[in-house]
């Protein structure tokens, strides 16, 4: 049997759990075993392309049907009772998740089947327009009390609060963030992982999808200006902190070491640097 190490073991469990599948063995099938199997629109490849690289003696792809697929192993014949009921539909492995505790396991539940989702309220007024930022995991095809399983696994290995909401399709729940804390809370804890996946920025890098955010609205709305709701801005910044924030940035530290040496948190300086550009002080 394919023996995983730690990490393939987080990637695998979240890809079935998520976009992959165990195929069925057939009445008067020759095989012996089942495979893995995940297919993927054309402009997922490079995704799939990064995942396969993680298991390059597992997985392979064949490019014709867009299918990331393994051979017919014994690791997905004692897995597929754990992650199917007997009717055939998908569970969640309750025994296996537990042993998923890397960020490895929630990037790729989240690149297979979240999004980065930005409503917008418009003050027509005041020129202004609010980004509100939530992470939603579209995991309606499970049962309410398997959801409540990864929530409570999330939020104990992870220290994410998700909540349950409603949706019409599948089961009638899917699972996203509560605040914008919390979906920035979740970008961080998977961005060493997501970092090496360029072809999945758009939902995973923050930076990279607000520049494609100004961008679309400064042509629909040229003169307005662009701002995220964040619970940070209650906490007003001190004169001192100003002063040192703008200090530390003109000498090029990063983001994070400022947020360090002023003891605040890195999306709250994010916001912040934000401000005091577009107040010409920086």
């Amino acid at each position: 049997m394919y023996n995983l190490d730690e990490v393939q073991f987080n990637i695998l469990v979240a890809s079935i759990i998520g976009d992959g599948e165990i195929t069925k063995i057939y009445p008067n099938s020759r095989r012996i075993n089942n495979s893995y199997r995940e297919h993927y629109g054309t402009e997922q490849k490079d995704y799939r392309l990064w995942k396969q690289n993680f298991l390059p003696d597992l997985l392979y792809i064949t490019p014709r049907s867009n299918t990331l697929r393994s051979k017919s192993c014994k690791l997905f014949t004692n897995w597929y009772s754990l992650f199917y009921d007997l009717n055939g539909n998908k569970q969640i492995p309750h025994e296996l998740v537990k042993q998923c505790t890397l960020q490895h396991f929630l990037a790729i539940l989240y690149m297979d089947d979240g999004s980065l989702v930005l409503s917008k309220r418009i003050n027509h007024q005041k020129k202004n327009i609010f980004l509100t930022p939530h992470i939603y995991l579209y995991l309606q095809n499970y049962k309410p009390n398997d959801l409540d399983i990864l929530k409570e696994h999330i939020q104990k290995y992870f220290n994410i609060n998700l909540k349950k909401c409603k949706r019409n399709d599948g089961y009638g729940y899917i699972l996203r963030t509560t605040s914008v804390k919390e979906t920035f809370n979740f970008l961080e804890q998977i961005k060493e992982v997501t970092a090496t996946c360029p072809s999945m920025y758009y939902k995973t890098n923050w930076d990279f999808r607000l520049k494609k955010e100004k961008d679309k609205y400064k042509q629909l709305y040229p003169n307005y200006n662009l701002l995220i709701s964040s619970s940070n801005r209650s906490r007003t910044y001190s004169e001192e902190e100003i002063k040192l924030l703008i200090k530390l940035k003109k000498q090029n530290q990063t983001d994070q070491s400022i947020a360090e040496s002023i003891g605040r948190s890195y999306w709250s300086v994010v916001y912040k640097l934000s401000e005091l550009r577009k107040n010409g002080e920086i």
